[in-house]
């Protein structure tokens, strides 16, 4: 959900008994602040959806958590002050941080980038991607998440602000959190608790997150030695693009196995697609 006025997420939170997850933007600063938006300057997006408006929109969904005694899950933080706020209330809150916001960085990529750069919340400056990872390395984010949003590059390619904002995600994570992992920004038992037991245990689902006897034998195999150079024509995604081009990735996945079954090997699929309904613990039947 994202967050307008109190009185809707309240009624919401109100009316579930799981987990609500939440895009925190203040939509009141934002629809204010629009007028600084400034024709064909990407750079002037992270300042219409300023630190304030997430920060602000955090503290009110923390409030309103507290006062419901419900629990929320805040996606794609961005921000040094929303992580202290999600640190302190624990036992209430868990959040999300995204390869994006972890790398990339502003005003630099705007810059370069130009309509690539435009996410929501947006890639914002060197003090709270710094801040952000400070949050990683305390444990404070329970889920790495791609906000997978593609658009075509005639859609990006668009003026500001009319270009839309988002930008694929699911292909880059891994090799590029693995090469944060080489480069010691993080451990690779950190990345693998936020991309799997975390996202497991937040969300409830069962038989994921671990390997272990009936559980549902899930996992990837990594290179940590691998290098390969990331390109808008290795991209798989049809929009055919990525943010992270001419990234030099230091480790690479080369399998994966779902269900005990190799699906990828080599970059190739190499299985049919066999999905199934996911299954949540709290829906379960208890015998």
């Amino acid at each position: 959900l994202l967050v307008e006025d109190d009185e809707g997420v309240e009624r919401v939170l109100n009316a579930i008994s799981r987990r609500a997850a939440f895009h925190s933007e203040d939509e009141y600063r934002l629809a204010d602040r629009r007028k600084l938006a400034r024709q064909g300057a990407w750079v002037s997006h992270y300042e219409v959806r300023d630190a304030e408006a997430a920060i602000s929109s955090t503290r009110r969904l923390l409030r309103l958590a507290r006062k419901t005694g419900k629990r929320i899950h805040v996606l794609h933080v961005t921000t040094g002050e929303e992580m202290q706020m999600l640190a302190a209330n624990k036992d209430i809150a868990t959040c999300e941080v995204t390869p994006q916001h972890l790398t990339l960085v502003g005003p630099e990529d705007y810059i370069r980038l130009k309509g690539y750069a435009q996410m929501n919340p947006p890639v914002r400056d060197a003090h709270h991607r710094a801040a952000l990872w400070t949050a990683v390395n305390q444990g404070v984010p329970d889920v790495l998440g791609s906000d997978h949003a593609p658009h075509t590059k005639e859609e990006k390619a668009r003026p500001y602000p009319a270009s839309p904002s988002g930008m694929p995600g699911v292909q880059t994570l891994v090799p590029v959190m693995l090469t944060h992992v080489v480069d010691g920004k993080l451990s690779l038992e950190r990345f693998i608790e936020l991309t799997s037991a975390g996202p497991q245990r937040v969300f409830g689902i069962a038989g994921k997150g671990r390997i272990a006897l009936g559980y549902d034998a899930d996992f990837t195999i990594i290179d940590m030695k691998a290098r390969k150079t990331i390109t808008h024509e290795w991209s798989a995604s049809r929009c055919g693009w990525t943010p992270f081009d001419g990234f030099e990735a230091k480790a690479w996945p080369v399998a994966t196995f779902v269900r005990g079954m190799l699906v990828m090997s080599d970059g190739a699929i190499v299985a049919p697609g066999r999905g199934e309904p996911t299954r949540f613990v709290e829906t379960l039947p208890h015998v």
